[in-house]
């Protein structure tokens, strides 16, 4: 499928919201790391900013994990590399918070 031809406008436009977007999620993550907005608020919300966060992303926010920590919880718990918050079910949310919790 052939990517459609945008006009200069149109590129302008996808790009700023792209960078909106970007910018969002950043702020997103330093209130997570700053200890603002909890785990259970992230996942419990109806942002669509939080709601389209990679899982991965969401737990390197939190204090103490990285990438290392972030990928051993995510194999453990049989969660793709891929998944979004919005994506995941409710026993893995159940799981996350438990294993997170500890």
């Amino acid at each position: 499928m052939a990517l459609p031809q945008l006009t200069d406008e149109q590129r302008k436009e996808a790009l700023e919201k792209a960078a909106k977007a970007r910018h969002e999620r950043a702020e997103l993550r330093e209130k997570i790391k700053s200890g603002k907005v909890t785990l259970e608020e992230v996942l419990d919300s109806d942002d669509p900013i939080a709601n389209r966060m990679k899982v991965s992303a969401l737990i390197e926010s939190l204090p103490g994990y990285g990438k290392a920590k972030a990928a051993k919880i995510m194999d453990e718990l049989g969660i793709s590399a891929t998944r979004r918050v919005k994506g995941l079910g409710a026993r893995q949310r159940e799981q996350l918070i438990e294993a997170l919790s500890k």
